[in-house]
């Protein structure tokens, strides 16, 4: 589903060129990366096989990056709501696609840098980095334990400054849609998007329950360790990946045609 809405923003030069939907196909791009990443890992995980440190340390890198690019990326969608509704006139001159390219590499360099740090950490002080086997997590990645702690911090620090930012927005936009001198329409449908943007933010939280219940599983010890270890990774870590992009994809009127005439192999019935 996410590969045919790619498809259907790549394809059309309205949507490559409106900074909205590059930043939803980069939304789709990431969460699809990201998914692929964890899958990796839970397979070598019920598989019981061993990775070099290395290689895990690209996987840990590449799933952590993208984890904490989700909700930056909700937090610029609904920026650029806000500058369509507070600044129509100049919308165009400020949501740039260059303008909007920065942004993204500015997103991909926050979201790495706490977790490069910690890989040449480990690099510096581990001298068989590169061919030490490894039961491949993240928890096993690390060394000291203000290396979790300071993860723990960091996802947390995202999570609480994109949903001040997208509360924020969604009052400002608020406000706008009850002035006389504004279209209320569409302020009322961005305020909705944004709000939509809150229940995806909501949708990322839960991924943080993810090693709370892996944990109290651990713990019990029961028989059907191995199910609940499989229901706790698709409930709370690929669900909800897999709902973000799709809900917001269906609810946007220029996407939902296409992705439903696609969708059904049918794409000639629209022009």
């Amino acid at each position: 589903m996410s590969g045919i809405m790619f498809f259907i923003l790549w394809s059309k030069p309205k949507f490559r060129e409106d900074s909205r939907y590059i930043l939803f196909a980069h939304m789709l791009i990431n969460d699809s990366v990201h998914l692929m990443g964890i899958i990796v890992l839970l397979l070598f995980a019920l598989a019981f096989l061993h990775m070099s440190k290395a290689i895990c340390s690209i996987l840990v890198v590449i799933t952590a990056v993208t984890y904490n690019n989700t909700p930056l990326n909700l937090a610029l969608i609904s920026l650029e709501r806000y500058v369509a509704i507070r600044f129509p006139l100049r919308h165009t001159e400020i949501a740039t696609q260059r303008r909007t390219a920065i942004a993204i590499g500015l997103m991909w360099f926050i979201s790495s840098v706490n977790i490069l740090i910690e890989i040449f950490y480990i690099m510096a002080l581990d001298p068989h980095f590169f061919t030490a086997p490894i039961f491949c997590t993240r928890e096993q990645m690390l060394i000291e334990e203000w290396q979790l702690t300071l993860y723990s911090a960091a996802s947390f620090f995202f999570l609480v400054v994109v949903a001040l930012t997208i509360l924020y927005i969604y009052v400002s936009i608020t406000l706008v849609a009850k002035s006389a001198s504004t279209n209320k329409d569409s302020a009322n449908k961005a305020r909705k998007t944004v709000l939509l943007h809150m229940f995806q933010l909501g949708l990322c939280i839960t991924s943080l329950l993810y090693s709370l219940f892996e944990s109290l599983i651990a713990k019990n010890g029961t028989a059907s360790f191995m199910s609940l270890q499989c229901l706790n990774f698709f409930w709370l870590l690929v669900l909800p990946r897999c709902l973000s992009p799709l809900i917001y994809g269906l609810r946007d009127s220029a996407i939902r045609p296409l992705f439903l005439s696609y969708f059904r192999c049918n794409p000639t019935t629209l022009k």
